[in-house]
């Protein structure tokens, strides 16, 4: 079971993002995606997602186009964080929770007992437990991300593809999401996130690609490729190497 870029290129008018871009996403796998702005971390997520075609290649979800798979079956088992949602949701928290059930033909207002226990689990992973009732327009900026999170848990899909799901959180809880997210892996499930932490990255997941402004990538095992030199020419400046608990932490050298 994979998820596979084949030879992929991506572009936007007048540059070239990447070019024939392989790489496979494996169960149990935890992958940091590492990039400037503008690098086409986001453009990578949505060709991986189906929802943007790519200039040239493949995305392969068990060897087979993700065109060649039934629609509601990709919904089930690919999960997409994007970096925006709509902030104008009428509903209650645990009424945009439930939203992650609809791949699985039950209706946002229909009886889905089932779905209500994963929806209020999910509110608990996430630490919004006592705003499940609270209308999701009036919740703040990181208490929104947290509950798109937990709308994902409960799509309960194999491959979680996720653009800066760090987001808006607080310290706490951008290492209760990490480690969540790292779980989840080890579950079996596969996850892949934009991020822009290589300390999380570090700390947290086993393999990186990093998306350079020029086209080029390089991906490998975390504890190869994030290394000072690839993250400084990654970058563009100069990065100051700090001891950390089983990993070092770079921190940008003030020119």
């Amino acid at each position: 079971m994979t998820l596979a870029a084949q030879r992929l290129t991506l572009t936007v008018p007048g540059r070239t993002l990447a070019k024939d871009l392989e790489f496979s996403l494996a169960p149990g796998q935890c992958w940091a995606l590492l990039g400037r702005n503008g690098a086409g971390k986001s453009s990578l997520l949505l060709a991986l997602a189906g929802l943007s075609q790519p200039a040239s290649g493949a995305v392969l979800l068990d060897g087979k186009p993700l065109g060649a798979h039934p629609r509601r079956d990709v919904a089930r088992r690919l999960g997409v964080l994007l970096q925006h949602d709509a902030e104008d949701f009428w509903g209650s928290v645990l009424e945009f929770i439930l939203l992650g059930r609809l791949p699985y033909g039950t209706g946002l207002l229909g009886a889905d007992p089932e779905g209500v226990v994963q929806a209020r689990a999910a509110i608990d992973a996430v630490d919004l437990l006592e705003h499940a009732d609270q209308p999701y327009r009036t919740l703040s900026g990181g208490e929104r991300q947290r509950a798109r999170i937990a709308q994902l848990l409960v799509q309960s899909p194999d491959y979680l593809l996720l653009d800066e799901p760090l987001s808006h959180l607080d310290l706490q809880h951008q290492l209760e999401l990490m480690q969540l997210l790292a779980g989840l892996a080890r579950a079996g499930r596969t996850v892949i996130m934009a991020l822009h932490e290589p300390q999380w990255a570090a700390r947290f997941c086993d393999t990186a690609l990093l998306m350079y402004d020029s086209g080029a990538f390089r991906h490998g095992a975390v504890h190869d490729v994030l290394n000072q030199d690839n993250l400084e020419t990654l970058y563009h400046c100069r990065l100051e190497a700090v001891a950390g608990s089983g990993a070092s932490l770079y921190f940008p050298v003030p020119s």
